[in-house]
């Protein structure tokens, strides 16, 4: 990609990202929804975003960065092809969670096109050990079942 080609495509993401916070600028409380608006029409934020999203919002770029940095919904780069989110609250770690997530963690390290992390509950505790496959709810889950959902996923 050219240098031009970069500054372009930069510039297009800056007024997109200026256009989105300016939606909801006179909002109260306007940060997370043009956060979340962000995430939804361009798929993460980029580090670029945070500066445009504190000049239309009047804020330091501190607190659009700290709010950015704590909330994982918030992504920071483009997704991965696939994700498989294992719940680690209390109930499903009675049920194996802890062993299932090293497992899973194991079975696609290095891989860029597999994200696995973590979430504390989601609501489905009497079917632990639960999570997301590429956004999907199971439970029951077993390294064995998560090979047999996975298994489609080329390396």
């Amino acid at each position: 990609m050219s240098h031009g080609t970069q500054t372009d495509a930069a510039a297009t993401r800056a007024a997109t990202v200026r256009r989105i916070a300016e939606q909801h600028a006179s909002a109260r409380g306007p940060l997370m929804p043009a956060l979340h608006g962000v995430v939804a029409e361009l798929g993460h934020i980029d580090p670029l975003d945070v500066p445009v999203v504190a000049d239309v919002l009047n804020l330091s770029v501190a607190e659009v960065h700290g709010v950015v940095s704590f909330y994982t919904d918030f992504r920071t780069r483009p997704a991965p092809a696939h994700t498989v989110h294992l719940c680690r609250a209390e109930s499903c770690q009675a049920l194996g969670s802890q062993p299932l997530y090293e497992d899973t963690v194991r079975r696609f390290a290095g891989r860029e096109d597999v994200e696995v992390d973590h979430v504390f509950c989601f609501g489905n505790c009497p079917l632990g050990p639960s999570g997301t496959v590429d956004g999907r709810l199971h439970g029951r889950l077993t390294p064995e079942r998560i090979t047999r959902l996975t298994q489609d996923w080329q390396p």
